[in-house]
């Protein structure tokens, strides 16, 4: 991997983990289109990149996480669904859906159709939604964890999938897309962490592999900070409907590509 590779992966990945259109998705294509073999290494910067986001996060509501505990539990069970799912069908998932490309387009392109209709559906319906994630119940917190649980296949988004969820529940968009920011923090960390244990035994990394890996996380940290403040602006006037026609045009892309 060479610097550059390094930074452009860093740069996806603070885009397109807060945006409801699969950071996972995209990284394994892009790593596809750019020609890096899939080694123990590509797999650990990939990991630990998404570190990045967590810490951006971290610097915008941190505190909220910390002093709102009533807040924090709802969020913490949220993810158990996620840690469960993910933990019982881990060699599933990375051995056959990680690598089947025409299964994740199918997924990816099938998700942005969903958001479509649904946006359609609302407007059509002059249906508004009114709730915060103050309101939220135990069990509405544990209906948004079955749903993101599906993010656990590259290509549904797990941001998309919570903020779709959500919104379902009568949640703002903006109130949604927080949320899912929030509920990052616990999911990103414990898939990260039991993705480093099945790989850590094989793992070598040398001086210039820890220049490439602070390289990624730096640039995936200052994109998903910008990514984050713009995606509540964007949402607070705005439907999810562009990121359905998005996710149309680049899996036909793909598909005519690969």
């Amino acid at each position: 991997m060479e610097i550059y590779q390094a930074v452009l992966l860093g740069i996806i990945e603070g885009i397109t983990e807060f945006l409801p259109i699969s950071s996972t998705f995209h990284l394994i294509f892009a790593e596809q289109i750019l020609g890096l073999e899939q080694t123990e290494f590509l797999k650990f910067f990939t990991v630990f990149i998404q570190a990045g986001g967590i810490l951006a996060v971290l610097s915008l509501y941190g505190r909220e996480l910390w002093t709102n505990r009533h807040l924090t539990k709802k969020v913490l069970l949220s993810f158990i669904p996620t840690a469960i799912f993910g933990f019982a069908f881990y060699k599933l998932i990375k051995g056959f859906f990680f690598e089947n490309n025409l299964l994740m387009l199918a997924v990816f392109m099938i998700f942005g159709l969903i958001f479509i209709i649904y946006e359609w559906l609302l407007q059509k319906n002059k249906q508004v939604q009114t709730q915060d994630i103050a309101s939220l119940s135990w069990q509405q917190s544990l209906l948004i964890g079955l749903a993101q649980a599906l993010a656990v296949l590259p290509g549904v988004s797990r941001a998309g999938v919570v903020i779709l969820a959500m919104m379902m529940l009568g949640q703002k968009r903006t109130e949604a897309a927080k949320y899912s920011f929030l509920l990052a923090v616990p999911t990103i960390l414990g898939t990260a962490g039991f993705d480093l244990l099945k790989t850590q035994a094989d793992l070598q990394i040398s001086s210039q592999e820890i220049l490439l890996v602070g390289v990624g996380f730096a640039v995936s940290f200052a994109v998903a900070l910008i990514v984050l403040r713009w995606l509540i602006r964007y949402l607070q006037t705005n439907s999810l409907t562009i990121f359905g026609y998005y996710r149309l045009a680049l899996g036909l892309i793909l598909l005519t590509l690969l």
